[in-house]
């Protein structure tokens, strides 16, 4: 009954904020003009972009007065920026130890029990069973050998994967059509300018490889693959079609073991030494641990962190955080009615502590994403203007580009009154060079204008427009236009009285929840209430 209730109270609100929305005829008749009526025009455009800056450069008063007419943009709200220390929660290295010696138990049970694997799959995995049928390139990397050097049958594990540890089956071994190469290369890179030094410079370590220098350090010293050099040219697995056409060849073609001679690709020359070759695919069950902090982990993350809190209320947070080696962090500005924190997230009780509280107050402990957080403010910034020193440079982009439109529209306004109403507008350019001339062709008002893109003053322009006559020079979203259109479509009184329904629907479903939005949006700004949840949810 109670949920009935709250239920019709919800839709009575909602009825009655929805009657006082209302979709009049003309609206409707717009909508479906917008949509249907399609024309055709041509135009003149002055971009704004073809102006030279250095043709409007603003005085200083121009600039000054700019400033005084928008300080709107240059405002300033209270701001604060805290120095914090994170206490991340993330396993200790116990867990790390727990998982694996629980993980390596279940194996020896498993040598020993005739259940099935995937019984302890669905026991002890964190991921639910599955088998799979795994190339070489699907294999996470710090598994790769182990699993392609296995027998079918073999448990192989616990293997430590990304942040996870991970028991392995071998249920078979079969052969794939595709063939994969591991490779490693010393990559030295080339430009029609540096061609043959680049060749002289690859020959010369091919040579030393041939004299017995190891591979992998002379990758890591002289490879120009940063990725690659610093794991000794390495490459890893790769199959058909990911590489260049010219290493690729030279990969599965090569002998393994073998150091090729440099080949040359649009990168450079390549010096490869092919590592291994495969064509086998595992199929697997496997048995899959996160490792995550234990309940005693985080008891003594946030011990530590709650240490220290007490330790910076009394003493000096920064003292204190360079006496335990602790790092500390600061925020960048952040606003009272900010959702999140950058850096630490959401926290509504850590934005309240940083705007009642004045600089080096330091906090308790605060939970967050990553873990636990103890913060002081390290600055408050009070509300007011940016000076105009400040932010000259951005006034006086702003102003140029301003400048810049003014004379577009003041090159138009005198073309056109070269042109006259009726004038073709294809002789605007022997009035000033710079203007383009082009066409849009059956295009709506609510779309994309060809030539053009999107651009509502050019599309309501176009619509009002009497047709074949020039209209008045007008800022568009490029520059300043004349535009001209040449026909336009009939109003189909047939088709909008099909359409009319779908139309005014929609509208009213629009406007409906742009209403609602406003009216819980307003309700909020207004209401007397006092948000203290942040005060029993840390």
């Amino acid at each position: 009954e109670d949920a009935v209730r709250q239920q019709q109270y919800q839709e009575k609100l909602q009825s009655l904020l929805n009657a006082s929305v209302v979709v009049s005829e003309a609206q409707i008749k717009r909508k479906f003009v917008e949509q249907n009526i399609k024309m055709n025009a041509d135009y003149a455009l002055m971009e704004q972009s073809a102006i030279a800056d250095s043709s409007v450069v603003p005085t200083e008063e121009e600039m000054k007065k700019y400033y005084d007419q928008n300080l709107e943009k240059f405002k300033i709200d209270p701001q604060r920026k805290l120095k914090y220390v994170l206490f991340e929660r993330k396993p200790s290295q116990g867990d790390t130890s727990g998982i694996k010696n629980n993980l390596e138990a279940i194996i020896e049970k498993l040598k020993e029990d005739t259940a099935s694997f995937k019984t302890y799959v669905d026991i002890y995995s964190d991921q639910p069973f599955s088998i799979d049928t795994l190339s070489i390139t699907k294999i996470p990397p710090s598994a790769q050998d182990a699993l392609l050097n296995a027998e079918a049958g073999s448990i192989i594990g616990p293997l430590l994967v990304n942040t996870d540890f991970v028991v392995y089956k071998i249920n078979s071994i079969i052969n794939s059509d595709e063939e994969f190469v591991k490779a490693s290369h010393i990559l030295i890179r080339s430009n029609p300018e540096n061609e043959e030094e680049a060749k002289v410079k690859a020959d010369e370590i091919y040579n030393e490889l041939q004299n017995g220098a190891d591979f992998e350090k002379l990758a890591k010293e002289k490879s120009e693959d940063p990725g690659s050099g610093a794991n000794g040219g390495s490459l890893g697995w790769f199959g058909r079609g990911q590489m260049v056409p010219e290493f690729e060849k030279a990969s599965f073609d090569g002998k393994v073991g073998a150091v090729q001679k440099p080949i040359k690709t649009n990168f450079g020359y390549h010096i490869i030494k092919v590592e291994d070759k495969t064509n086998k695919e595992v199929v697997v069950e496997k048995i899959t641990n996160t490792i995550a902090p234990s309940a005693t982990t985080i008891d003594n993350i946030y011990s530590n962190a709650g240490d220290f809190a007490y330790l910076a209320e009394n003493n000096d947070f920064e003292s204190e955080a360079n006496l335990l080696n602790y790092k500390i962090l600061e925020t960048p500005a952040f606003k009272e009615d900010a959702p999140s924190i950058p850096g630490l997230g959401a926290n509504k009780a850590l934005v309240k502590f940083a705007f009642d509280n004045g600089v080096g107050t330091p906090s308790e402990v605060f939970k967050v994403t990553a873990g636990y957080v103890v913060a002081q403010v390290s600055e408050i910034i009070k509300p007011g203007f940016k000076d105009f020193a400040t932010v000259e440079s951005q006034v006086k982009t702003q102003v140029v580009r301003d400048n810049k439109f003014k004379k577009a529209l003041a090159i138009m306004t005198d073309v056109r009154s070269k042109l006259g109403d009726n004038g073709d507008l294809n002789a605007a350019t022997q009035y000033s060079p710079k203007v383009k001339v082009n066409k849009a062709e059956n295009f709506v008002a609510s779309g994309n204008i060809p030539n053009v893109g999107r651009d509502f003053v050019f599309a309501e322009k176009a619509l009002e427009l009497e047709v074949n006559k020039v209209s008045e020079p007008f800022k568009g979203s490029k520059g300043a236009y004349l535009l001209k259109v040449t026909s336009r479509s009939n109003f189909d009184s047939t088709a909008y009285s099909i359409q009319r329904n779908t139309i005014r629907d929609q509208l009213l479903t629009t406007q409906r929840n742009q209403f609602f939005s406003q009216w819980i949006q307003n309700l909020k700004e207004e209401a007397d209430i006092v948000d203290n949840r942040y005060m029993f949810y840390r």
